[in-house]
This record gives C-alpha cells, structure tokens and sequence, in this order.
C-alpha cells in the first residue's frame, strides 16, 4: 500500500471486521469487543492509518469545522477588533480552509465562566480548535475534554503548541538597540498571565543581564493605553531613556505618543523597538521597528494539523520572529 492513501476499507479487510466496527473503534463508541478493539487499533497503528477527520465529521451527520477560541475582556462583538493580532489569526486559519467544506467557528472565553464555556466548545468540537491566547490552565481543561486542540502560545506541556520564538525575539531587539548605542533601555512589558509577555520579558532581561545594563520596565496588559501610561511613568522616573523595547506594537505605538508628547523625538532621543509587525506598527507616527511574529503562518500550521488528524500531545513546533526596520530606531548620535 505504500505510496497509496490508506483507507478505512484497508483497515478493515486487515484486520478481519467490517468498515462498521472500525469506525466504531475509531470513535470509542460501542458495538465491539474489548478483543476486537486491540486488534483493530493494532492494524492501525502497523498501517500508520490517520483517520480523514473532515470525514468522519460528515459521517457523524455533523458539518465539518474549525473553532478558533480566544481570551478577551472585550465583549464577545468586539473582541475582533480590540487587537490586530486576532485578526491576523483568523486570516491564517482562512487560508488553510480556503478551498475545504469546512465551518469556522469563533469564540470568546473572556469572562468569570470561562471553564463552562471551554466544555460546551469542547463537546461541540469536530475537527478541532486552534487556542489563540489560552492560558495554560484552561488549555489543559480543553485537551482533557478534547485532544484535537492546538494552541498559538507556550502553554502546558501536554498540549500541542505552534509557537513563536518570542524570548530570542526580544533579546535581539535590545541587542539591535544596543548597537545603535542606547545605553539606557527601558522595556514595557505584557502581562505576567500571558506567556508571550512573559518570555519577552525573560529575553529583555536576559539582554540587558549579558550587556551590563540597568533593568527600567513598566507594562501592563497588550492595549495602546497602557503603553501610553506606562511609558509616561518611566519617563518620569528615568528622564535619560534613549530608548524602548515594546512588547507589543499596540503598547508601542502609545509609547510613542507618550514620548513625542513631552517633546522627545522618535527616533533622535528615543528609539523604539515593538513587537509582532502588526497594523499597528505601520500606522505609527513614525513607523515602528518592530520583532515580526508570523502570525497568519503559525495559525494556518496549527490548523493544518487539526484537518490532517496529526494533532499528538506534547507537539511542539516554533517559529523564528525577524526584526523589521523602520523609522522608529536610528543610530545615537
């Protein structure tokens, strides 16, 4: 059969049962021997069968899709658009449907009954769910109800994560500063409950560790507002920033304006480095260098696992983030 796409038909002629009695196998449901159940999911795994979970969605009498689950404190309407990234996601994801009958559905666990909401998305789920921003409790709630998740975000071991090298991300970026000449970097930082904020933070500190620098940080949650205020406080208490690693674009671009409002100059006076490469970096008055995370490719890699049946505990696959140069960084002068 090499060569040959292995059916369910195969399985079953090797095995000795009718097509019937795999899928029964296949789908833990009953009709067949605990005897039968170890010779068929021994033939599978001598073949190396995946099952076409597109398929076996439409033989279930269930239309075929894809849930794309979030964490937002902004209502279930305006989660979209409280942050380009998660728009980013769902353009990757669309890519990998593009072409496939299969449903994409959204959903928005922000709020005080986040658990009930993970197990009615988990009861429901056919191929499977990509997890944006899922922190790792509730990740590991949603492998325990379903393994056919994967998420977008270093999370807990068990569960399959397509990530972003968000710790070296940051590292380059205020080596990048450093050799700029900045000699006084400041960072704002994500929060402490987000896994990306917290291994950009980890690379920030790391950088300025090796290059003998002094630790200036703020930060708060991924909002335009908090990169605003927070860059304020540190201008207050440190007046001789020459520069600011950002953890996300958003918060940068409120850095920005936090830091031309006093009558600093970006990039003369302050350089600014932010993260992600999203909208908000290009929008920016001026433009931001930012660490370019491949947002829409590590979504569309983590759905195509979901339409291949390949989703294993414990996958883990991560992406390189670049730096992208624009005219919030110049060299010290």
């Amino acid at each position: 059969m090499a060569g040959l796409k292995l059916t369910i038909e195969d399985v079953a002629r090797v095995a000795g049962v009718s097509r019937a009695t795999v899928s029964r196998v296949l789908n833990d449901v009953p009709g067949a021997t605990e005897a039968v159940r170890v010779r068929v999911r021994a033939v599978i795994a001598e073949l190396g069968y995946v099952p076409d979970p597109t398929a076996r969605a439409l033989a279930s009498g269930q239309q075929a899709a894809v849930d794309v689950v979030v964490l937002s404190p902004v209502s279930a309407i305006g989660w979209i658009g409280s942050h380009p990234y998660y728009s980013r996601v769902l353009a990757g994801i669309m890519t990998a449907l593009d072409g496939r009958d299969v449903q994409l559905r959204i959903h928005n666990v922000g709020g005080p009954d986040a658990e009930e909401r993970v197990d009615a998305i988990a009861r429901r789920m056919t191929l499977g769910a990509v997890l944006a921003d899922i922190p790792p409790a509730l990740a590991s709630r949603f492998q325990r109800r379903s393994r056919r998740v994967v998420s977008l975000v270093a999370t807990a071991d068990s569960v399959p994560a397509i990530e972003a090298d968000n710790t070296a991300g940051a590292y380059a970026a205020v080596k990048y500063l450093f050799q700029l000449g900045r000699r006084r970097i400041a960072a704002i930082h994500g929060p402490d409950d987000n896994s990306c904020g917290v291994n950009r933070r980890i690379g920030y500190l790391r950088a300025i560790g090796e290059l003998g620098l002094e630790d200036r940080s703020d930060g708060g949650v991924f909002r335009r507002e908090v990169g605003v205020s927070a860059a304020r406080r540190l201008l207050d208490e440190y007046p001789d920033v020459d520069a600011m690693f950002v953890a996300c674009d958003l918060m940068a671009a409120g850095a920005v304006q936090a830091i031309t409002a006093t009558g600093r100059r970006v990039p003369e006076d302050v350089s600014v480095v932010g993260f992600d490469d999203s909208i908000a970096a290009v929008c920016s008055n001026p433009p931001l260098s930012t660490m370019r995370m491949p947002v829409e490719d590590m979504a569309a890699a983590a759905t195509g696992l979901l339409l291949n049946g390949s989703v294993r505990a414990g996958y883990r696959q991560r992406f390189p983030v670049e730096l992208v140069l624009r005219e919030s960084t110049a060299q010290r002068t």
